[in-house]
């Protein structure tokens, strides 16, 4: 399963960043395998509007099934469940730890977004 999960660096030891749409990268990790990607998502941590959505897009574009996040807005979320992809908030630590909590069934998928438009 490709994981993604909103982060502050490049790799898993890197601290889960709250933000979707404006964290600096988003990690997406093959939780078979381990092996991980990180995308750089510097073009919409500045973005006056839309961050959200063209994350979402690129998220989708990498094939991830599910987004570990600290807060998703309403426009990110209903382009995320448009593509398919599972949203779970309040992940924390680090990359590495926020995988092991999902898959652990410690972070439980959102039904709703969790943060107002432009957080």
């Amino acid at each position: 399963m490709k994981i993604a999960v909103t982060s502050t660096g490049t790799d898993l030891d890197a601290a889960v960043d709250p933000r979707f749409g404006r964290a600096p990268y988003i990690v997406i990790v093959d939780s078979d395998t381990d092996a991980f990607e990180a995308l750089d998502n510097s073009e919409n941590v500045n973005a006056l509007k839309g961050a959200g959505i063209q994350a979402a897009k690129m998220v989708s574009d990498k094939g991830a099934e599910v987004l570990l996040t600290g807060f998703c807005g309403p426009n990110a979320f209903k382009a995320l469940q448009a593509a398919n992809i599972d949203v779970a908030n309040d992940a924390g630590g680090t990359v590495k730890e926020a995988v092991k909590a999902y898959l652990d069934g410690g972070l439980p998928l959102a039904e709703a977004a969790n943060a107002e438009g432009h957080w």
